[in-house]
């Protein structure tokens, strides 16, 4: 939050309490004073602060040189020194009300600054009998009592986090940041720069985790390192899709531009500029991807945001390409800077880092929920996340066992050192539903030859695609989040195959760790199971639940205009043989009639209800019985 950055700044400049007066009539110190205040105009800051040292050693009653040198170590980084020169002048100002104001003021600051929150807390509120009405009916000073009632309660809320440093071989580098993740965690990606001048330049780098420890990180391709920088990057929960920032290419439209490169069959393809629709002539970076990655947020200092950096989000559009750049809105984006997005892996929460917005100084990292496309309030997620520093780059991993992040190391508020940390993250930070990641392979049920399908997991409520993937198709290897209660199917489909359709709780899909799903080309008497298309007890009538479905298959005979089917109603053991053949028929009648209804022609189109005739298993189990009460299609 800027609110202490404003209040010092004021505070350096102009803020005087006390007027033009000088507290001292010793011409010699007030002279060496005076040459300080000049040499600070000219920025020559260390010689100004030997300046007013040596007018309060001159004269140790001199109020306005403490205050000044205080103030000056602390732009300068120099907290500890600033807060003892502050206290001294604190002291000798003990018969001045006006400085005895000044002076808690700036010691609240430095104690701010310095993460020293209890001890600002007390100075302020022992101090209230010093500060003026003016000064307490002025928005910086509201603004101070808002961000310390803030602070005092979230302390008294504060998590417990345990930090760690990712161990050898990872953090070897001088600087290391921003890191990202596969949804598997067994992968992370990070910015790695050898130094801090400008020659250093950026590019990214990766490890694997064995089970026990991370490999020797190394340059991620040969292909998306270059000698422009690269960095910053987001990639897909299946690793395949990787955006990633870059400065000054050849190709760019602006500063830094964002770039998108794709895994085929194993190896990274030529990246591409993600185009002027996506990149401005400005600043655009920090990039995070859906898991699926089919929507992008990123931060970018382009005309028309709020102030600032600003946060924006563009979707992947069916041709491939990406539409244009929506601003989240200025329920996330103020006029200072919102920056490091992360959407996290179910598509529901967006985390993201402010000085903005209420905190305790500096970058505070925040969340908001995505509820219909609409942002909710950003919440802090409070302390000891959030402290005095700038927090950024937040990370949590799919099995939220884990919140990667950067911190740096600093000398003189100088960046000097930064590394890639971990905590264990806080149950109590609401991450919705738990998800479950598990992977498998899509083969050719006939040959055994992997294919390159697209798994599509669908809330089947309100037919909305959840997640979408592709398996790799030099291995048929695939990767897919579950959310772990959503009423969800999954359709796996490739042009010229029979789709494979499931119902994720139905066959426990859940609980396979390793899927091993084959597809039939199409071909007369082959067929598939018809999941997730529902009917009401006892009724033959089509459920809202079943449209996923229906439109799936849909879309199948429209990709195979030739083809002919059967469609099969089947029940379980329940009931009288005859009324469950009638009842089978019915059913499949009502699939045949939706389709005759949405343009497939009727002569394509053949029933036959079996009824309990043909079970897939034993109707031995309430389990078993539900997956012998179904639909079948069969290529005639």
């Amino acid at each position: 939050m800027r609110t202490t950055q404003i209040v010092f700044f004021l505070i350096f400049i102009s803020f005087n309490l006390f007027g033009q007066e000088f507290t001292i009539d010793d011409r010699r110190a007030i002279k060496l004073y005076q040459e300080g205040e000049d040499l600070a105009l000219r920025r020559r800051y260390d010689e100004a602060i030997l300046k007013y040292e040596a007018s309060v050693k001159r004269n140790d009653n001199f109020l306005e040189a403490y205050k000044k040198w205080s103030q000056l170590l602390l732009s300068r980084g120099d907290k500890e020194e600033a807060l003892q020169v502050a206290l001294l002048g604190d002291i000798k100002s003990k018969e001045n009300p006006e400085f005895k104001a000044n002076f808690a003021w700036l010691i609240t600051n430095i104690y701010l600054k310095s993460g020293e929150f209890d001890q600002a807390i007390d100075k302020f509120e022992r101090s209230q009998t010093y500060f003026s009405n003016s000064l307490r009916s002025s928005k910086v000073f509201k603004d101070m009592e808002e961000q310390l009632e803030f602070i005092k309660n979230s302390m008294s809320e504060a998590k417990e986090i345990n930090k760690e440093k990712l161990p050898v071989p990872l953090n070897e580098f001088h600087l290391q940041y921003f890191p990202v993740l596969t949804a598997d965690s067994k992968q992370i990606l990070f910015t790695k720069r050898d130094g801090l001048d400008r020659a250093k330049h950026e590019d990214i780098f990766t490890a694997v985790w064995n089970g026990d420890e991370w490999s020797d990180p190394e340059a991620l391709s040969p292909i998306i390192n270059t000698m422009s920088n690269e960095g910053t990057c987001t990639i897909s929960a299946d690793g395949n899709i990787l955006i990633y920032t870059s400065c000054d290419a050849p190709d760019s439209y602006g500063s830094c531009d964002l770039y998108i490169a794709y895994k085929v069959n194993g190896d990274w393809q030529k990246p591409k500029n993600m185009g002027e629709k996506v990149n401005s002539r400005y600043w655009d970076s920090q990039p995070s991807l859906s898991a699926d990655g089919s929507i992008l947020f990123f931060s970018s200092n382009r005309r028309g945001g709020y102030g600032g950096n600003d946060i924006y989000y563009t979707m992947r559009l069916k041709s491939g390409g990406w539409s244009e750049p929506i601003n989240v809105g200025e329920v996330i984006n103020t006029k200072y800077d919102e920056v490091s997005p992360f959407i996290y892996f179910n598509n529901e929460l967006l985390f993201f880092a402010s000085d903005g917005h209420m905190g305790f100084g500096g970058m505070d990292l925040y969340n908001s929920k995505i509820s219909r496309g609409t942002f909710e309030e950003p919440q802090n997620l409070g302390y000891p996340i959030n402290d005095h520093l700038d927090q950024l780059a937040l990370f949590i991993t799919a099995q939220r066992d884990y919140a990667y992040y950067t911190e740096n190391s600093l000398k003189n508020g100088t960046l000097e050192r930064s590394f890639l940390y971990r905590f264990p993250f806080p149950e109590e930070i609401d991450l919705g539903e738990r998800l479950i990641v598990t992977g498998g392979k899509v083969r050719n049920q006939n040959t055994g030859e992997p294919i390159a399908a697209t798994l599509a997991l669908v809330n089947l409520e309100n037919d909305s695609t959840m997640y979408e993937f592709k398996s790799d198709g030099d291995s048929g290897k695939f990767m897919m989040i579950y959310p772990d209660k959503a009423f969800s199917g999954l359709y796996i489909e490739k042009q010229g195959f029979l789709p494979q359709i499931y119902n994720v709780e139905k066959d426990s899909l859940k609980n396979i760790k390793n899927m091993e799903i084959g597809l039939k080309p199409v071909a007369k008497g082959e067929q598939f199971i018809f999941e997730n298309v529902f009917f009401d007890f006892d009724k033959a009538d089509l459920k809202p639940e079943s449209k996923s479905s229906l439109l799936r298959l849909l879309k199948f005979l429209e990709e195979n205009e030739t083809v002919g089917i059967i469609i099969e109603g089947h029940t379980d053991s329940v009931g009288d043989k005859q009324y469950n053949e009638d009842l089978s028929l019915r059913r499949a009648n009502s699939v045949q009639l939706y389709l005759i209804d949405h343009g497939v022609p009727g002569e394509r189109l053949k029933v036959k209800g079996l009824g309990d005739s043909k079970p897939l298993v034993p109707n031995t189990s309430p389990q078993n019985m539900a997956k012998n009460r179904r639909i079948e299609i069969v290529i005639n």
